[in-house]
């Protein structure tokens, strides 16, 4: 909680640089694109219905999908929250993914 919190703290997104939040429960990964000024969501993804062999393909198919929905939306540029969670196996993932559909950090 307290790492979360310190995270948030520092990062907020707007209108055109959103915030790309990956939340990684057991079995699933979700990731948001959200304006923290109005607090709507811009775009949604998540690993329920993604393929892959293993969790970090399923993962990275996440991170390609939110990307191609920015792109559509207009957005090139995004600030990354990963949520309290370590940079590492399925939320390096997501951002591996959304950065081969074009986003950037």
């Amino acid at each position: 909680m307290r790492r979360h919190n310190r995270i948030r703290a520092r990062v907020s997104g707007t209108a055109t640089k959103p915030r790309l939040a990956v939340f990684r429960s057991n079995r699933f990964v979700y990731a948001q694109l959200i304006n923290d000024e109005t607090g709507a969501t811009l775009a949604s993804a998540d690993s329920r219905k993604a393929t892959g062999a293993n969790p970090t393909e399923r993962a990275a198919a996440v991170g390609k999908t939110v990307g191609e929905l920015a792109k559509k939306a207009g957005i090139e540029t995004a600030v990354f929250d990963r949520g309290g969670f370590k940079y590492q196996g399925v939320v390096a993932a997501v951002a591996d993914g959304a950065r081969e559909a074009g986003l950037t950090f």
